[in-house]
Formats: C-alpha cells, structure tokens, sequence
C-alpha cells in the first residue's frame, strides 16, 4: 500500500470515527478502513466468473466473531456488547461472494439499519459478475464507496442497475 494511501485511509478513519460517534456512539455506521481495510480470497482453490476470481467459503468462528465486537468497543468507543447480539452480524467487508476473504481485517460489527442498505449492492454487484457486466475491481469499489457511506447507496443501485 502506497504511503498516499495509507495516510488517506488513517485521515479517513480519524473522520470516520468522530462521524460516528457523533451520532449514535453505540454501533459503526460502516467499516473503520484502518481495523478493516478489507481483504480478498489468497487460499483457495476454488475460482468464479469469467476473471477467474478466487472464492473463499465462509469460515468465521464465534470466538473470532467476538474478538471484533470487543476490538471495535474497546478501540473506537462503541457499545455494541451491551446491544441485542441479533441486531448485527460480522459482515465481510468485500463480500465472499465477489473474492472477500475470511480474515479479520476483511470483517466488522455490522447493524440490521446499514445492511438493509448495503446488501442489495451486493446482490446486483454478483449478479452482473455472473453475467460479465461488471469487473471485479469495480465491484469491490462500489461496495466499498456504499459501506464506507451509506447515503451514496441509493446511487450506487441506480447505478448497477443500469449495468444489468
């Protein structure tokens, strides 16, 4: 990762987090991009689509699930282990199903309010790799964008829409 990146991503996650916690101060609105920059599929010998992407099987345990809801309390000031456990899931920040990995700087505490957002996207962004209509990368950078700011989702849709 470039030194340009990195400090973009350390800005952005500084921003991210006064954001949030500005807000609610109970739960993430999206991925914090330093704890959870997101990861692809390295060890699998299992491919998808046309660009011969890699796929990783889902394989997260309950301690793992765990360890990143205490991280995301412990060091971004969020409450979330005192919140209803069914009102999140640990959420692959690059989906599985377009080459997320299983590792835990590819996983987050995610909300029931930002996946009614977010899933739709990864739906559609599926859907037009299985038909060659869209390119892994720009998946991913359309996932990211929705995840990273979820009034930009709406648009997103629109616009994968358009792809289909």
């Amino acid at each position: 990762m470039s030194k340009n990146l990195m400090m973009s991503n350390l800005i952005f996650a500084l921003l991210f987090t006064v954001n949030v916690n500005a807000g609610t101060g109970n739960y993430p609105s999206g991925p914090n991009p330093v704890m959870t920059p997101g990861a692809l599929c390295t060890n699998s010998n299992t491919y998808r689509y046309a660009e011969h992407i890699k796929y990783c099987d889902r394989s997260v345990g309950g301690s793992l699930k765990n360890q990143i809801i205490r991280d995301y309390d412990s060091k971004l000031g969020f409450s979330i282990q005192k919140m209803p456990r069914n009102d999140f899931k640990i959420d692959h920040f690059i989906p599985l199903s377009i080459g997320g990995a299983n590792d835990v700087t590819n996983l987050w505490p995610q909300h029931k309010s930002v996946y009614q957002h977010s899933d739709p996207l990864e739906s559609d962004v599926s859907v037009l790799m299985v038909n060659g209509r869209i390119k892994q990368a720009e998946a991913i950078r359309v996932i990211r964008e929705c995840k990273l700011n979820l009034t930009k989702c709406a648009e997103l849709d629109r616009y994968l829409r358009s792809l289909m």
